[in-house]
């Protein structure tokens, strides 16, 4: 089984060939080709890991006899699979606790700041529109308030209509601004849709194209749903150190992503560049405390460098270059071997259990 350890190596390989090849893409298809090189390299980890134990489960004696397995022949056949079974069991474990460690860290997060919300009423649930929200008319700003808890109707109809997002403006003078996911409903729970959150404070100091800008980039966020690749790409983190430089790339093409949908809705690149600057500027001074990590904001990232692309021409849909096609087909052709070498360990996998299988009925 020489084939279930390529794909523990390739993302060595894969995540800087990745990396590179972001540089050179438009934000949405650098976001894109991040996070399923993520996937793929963190699949192929996970079933590399999975196949060293399952080979060395093989050769205890009560999994043997279930399976009418010859245990002598498995132990000729691979005499060191039980010690790489040991170390992969120990590894799967460790990633196991990490993996619910982090899915529990970002539960509770994003449960706090939804607890720290006002209620959205139903039938006046503001939602902007368009790129035009009420309180983006310049010349002041308006708070507003919950009324009565009804959030359950408006959480259907915004899981129903995943393009609209309610609007929930908080009266507290630090600044920040952030795309908040909605959750889906369980059974016995309500689900909920995702809020473009903002501050009294941040709406203070933006005029009113800006504000516009501000918030057709967070609506940018919920509507791609921005917040299930930046998941993805922490819990491939947590199974492979070498997906971990992913994580920061990753990020920054996704507010890229954002600011040029903002830009586009607004019509004017200047106006979300200096936008996404002044808020960048006031959210540093003062975040709003219970902003979960997860969340994608108008202010993350390498600020100075998503305002000077803002203020460069619209990037190409494509890109091309000797070098750059030498830098794709370098990591097609690593994620081609990861999966193909998984899918050739789970075939000799196969083939193992049924010569051992013979084996048993040879010893009879």
């Amino acid at each position: 089984m020489i084939a279930v350890w390529a794909p523990l190596l390739l993302p060595f390989l894969a995540a800087p060939l990745a990396r590179r090849l972001a540089d050179a893409l438009p934000p949405r298809a650098a976001a894109w080709m991040l996070a399923g090189t993520s996937a793929v390299l963190a699949g192929g980890t996970l079933c590399s890991l999975g196949l060293l134990a399952a080979a060395g489960l093989l050769q205890l004696p009560p999994v043997a006899a279930i399976g009418h397995l010859s245990l002598p022949w498995l132990t000729a056949a691979a005499p060191d699979a039980p010690v790489a079974a040991a170390a992969a069991g120990l590894v799967l474990a460790a990633l196991t606790a990490r993996a619910v460690r982090t899915a529990r860290r970002h539960r509770l997060e994003l449960r706090e700041a939804r607890a720290a919300l006002p209620a959205c009423p139903a039938p006046d649930c503001p939602t902007p529109t368009e790129g035009r929200h009420p309180d983006t008319r310049p010349g002041h700003v308006t708070v507003r308030r919950a009324r009565s808890p009804q959030a359950v109707l408006a959480g259907a109809r915004a899981l129903l209509q995943p393009s609209e997002h309610p609007l929930a403006v908080l009266d507290d003078e630090r600044a920040d601004a952030f795309a908040l996911p909605g959750r889906l409903p369980l059974p016995g729970r309500p689900g909920e849709p995702g809020r473009i959150v903002v501050t009294s404070g941040m709406l203070r100091i933006l005029t009113g194209p800006e504000r516009a800008a501000l918030l057709a980039h967070e609506r940018a966020h919920l509507t791609a749903r921005h917040h299930v690749f930046l998941a993805l790409a922490e819990h491939a983190a947590d199974l492979h150190p070498a997906l971990r430089p992913l994580r920061a790339p990753l990020g920054y093409h996704l507010e890229r992503w954002a600011d040029e949908v903002a830009a586009a809705r607004v019509g004017d690149r200047a106006v979300t560049a200096r936008a996404v600057g002044r808020a960048a500027l006031a959210a540093s001074r003062s975040p709003w405390p219970a902003r979960p990590r997860l969340v994608p904001a108008a202010h993350s990232g390498p600020v100075p460098r998503r305002v000077a692309a803002l203020l460069q021409p619209r990037p190409a849909t494509t890109a091309t270059g000797t070098r750059l096609r030498a830098v794709a087909i370098a990591l097609a052709t690593c994620l081609a071997l990861s999966t193909a070498a998984s899918l050739e360990a789970t075939a000799d996998l196969h083939h193992t259990v049924e010569a051992a299988q013979r084996g048993t009925g040879a010893e009879r």
